[in-house]
């Protein structure tokens, strides 16, 4: 069982469902990347202007987003390693890195995509893992491909 800490933010933010979605999230992007190692994410529900901060602080970029991922660990995508993790030995448990998830993002795109929160919510947790896992589509080649194929066989287990 992986340790998925969700706490929510400096309001009381969060849909009763999220930490359920978002734990279950978790567990299949670990699932189906062959990840067995005990493994620990933190998980920080926000709204647009905790990410907007953060989003300026740890990026320079001084505008809203949906969500934002802090990976601990410089991961090859497709090929984790517990030897290139951080390690907590208290709970003997590696430790992926954080992410801020933008629920009023969520709510606003399941809503334009037409597929609701539930899904939006648990897509973002996937997209974001992934990059905890070293996965990325900063460019428009083979790593952006790799993500979306990843992506798609996650989302479509869940």
């Amino acid at each position: 069982m992986n340790e998925v800490y969700v706490s929510r933010g400096k309001k009381n933010l969060g849909h009763p469902q999220s930490a359920r979605l978002i734990r279950k999230a978790v567990d299949k992007v670990l699932e189906v990347e062959k990840i067995s190692t005990h493994c620990v994410v933190s998980v920080l529900l926000c709204d647009d202007e905790e990410i907007r901060k953060a989003n300026k602080q740890f990026r320079n970029i001084d505008s809203v987003t949906d969500v934002l991922s802090f990976p601990l660990n410089d991961l090859k995508p497709g090929a984790f390693r517990e030897e290139d993790c951080e390690w907590e030995m208290e709970i003997d448990a590696a430790l992926l890195g954080d992410i801020m998830l933008n629920l009023k993002r969520c709510k606003e795109q399941g809503e334009e995509y037409g597929h609701g929160f539930n899904h939006e919510i648990q897509y973002l947790t996937v997209h974001s893992v992934l990059h905890l896992l070293g996965y990325d589509h900063t460019d428009e080649g083979e790593m952006k491909k790799q993500m979306r194929a990843r992506e798609k066989a996650v989302m479509e287990e869940l």
